[in-house]
């Protein structure tokens, strides 16, 4: 986030103008991150800031996710990193040193190597840290297998997945999409996971959400099955993953995150079961009721 709107965002919360919570995190990337790294990390009624961003890589669709091999469609490019894994690693390590949770974007399976392997070393240095894959969309065997010890949170948007699949093949060929969009593999790891929208890349709607990761298909419902089914997640762990998942990613879960007495009354209600309702029917769902600290913010007509 930059600063100027994070300054703004202050102003409202202070004044109890800021009628939603906001988890919010640093560009520790961009011109601000030296003011960030001065004022540290915020806490204050609706709004919160522990997390600092950065990215390691591009995007699969533009062949800027960097690879480890080259683009099955494209053999000329492996993709990028946007900064050394030198520069990279001394801003990560001056956010953590700080007192930042370091959330880094992170696409291919090289970038996801090297981010996994760097914030594994510094939550080392500090246990408590929840540093943060954000993405992980494409993991390695090898990757899989460090997730295990390493103590981070992971991030999935599961509408990447279904966003993806038309030509997600095209451009890593069959074998690299073992662990893309691994949602299950990891979760089976025991990793902490969190999904989200990835606003404004995909649509922020929570409903697409949780029907992308149950079924892996699209508005229509193809393919039949689900696109690589074998990751697909259950209704209740779907609906974890933007509840108990994100508030334990945000350092929230004995605040939020479930319906819970002595919980801070944040809760949504839908039209449509998200757990044991048939999930062809979540797209379509309607938002009832939201209520923030225990006031209506939204209420259906």
């Amino acid at each position: 986030m930059e600063l100027r709107s994070f300054d703004q965002l202050q102003t409202w919360d202070a004044v109890g103008a800021l009628p939603i919570r906001v988890y919010a995190m640093a560009d520790a990337q961009g011109p601000d991150a030296q003011t960030y790294l001065e004022r540290g990390t915020f806490e204050g009624k609706h709004l919160r800031m522990k997390g600092a961003k950065l990215l390691a890589d591009g995007a699969l669709g533009s062949r800027g996710a960097a690879l480890e091999a080259p683009y099955t469609d494209e053999p000329s490019t492996t993709g990028l990193l946007l900064m050394s894994e030198t520069l990279l690693e001394q801003k990560a390590n001056a956010f953590s040193e700080r007192g930042f949770q370091v959330a880094i974007h992170a696409i291919g399976d090289r970038a996801n190597r090297i981010v996994i392997e760097l914030l594994a070393r510094l939550t080392k240095k500090r246990s408590n840290a929840r540093h943060r894959v954000e993405h992980a969309q494409i993991l390695s065997a090898a990757s899989v297998d460090k997730l295990k010890s390493a103590g981070l949170v992971v991030s999935f948007q599961p509408t990447h997945a279904t966003s993806d699949m038309p030509w997600a093949v095209a451009r890593l060929g069959e074998e690299r999409l073992q662990f893309a969009y691994a949602w299950r593999t990891v979760l089976d790891l025991g990793v902490h996971v969190a999904f989200g929208s990835d606003f404004p890349v995909e649509k922020p709607d929570v409903l697409l959400g949780l029907y992308a990761a149950r079924t892996r298909q699209d508005l229509s419902g193809k393919p039949e099955g689900g696109w690589h089914p074998e990751q697909r997640v259950s209704g209740a762990e779907a609906l974890a993953g933007f509840t108990s998942g994100a508030a334990y990613a945000e350092f929230a879960e004995e605040r939020r995150g479930m319906l819970r007495e002595g919980y801070d009354a944040d809760f949504t209600a839908l039209s449509v079961d998200p757990v044991d309702g048939d999930a062809a029917m979540l797209p379509a769902a309607k938002v009832l009721v939201t209520v923030v600290d225990g006031v209506d913010v939204f209420r259906a007509k």
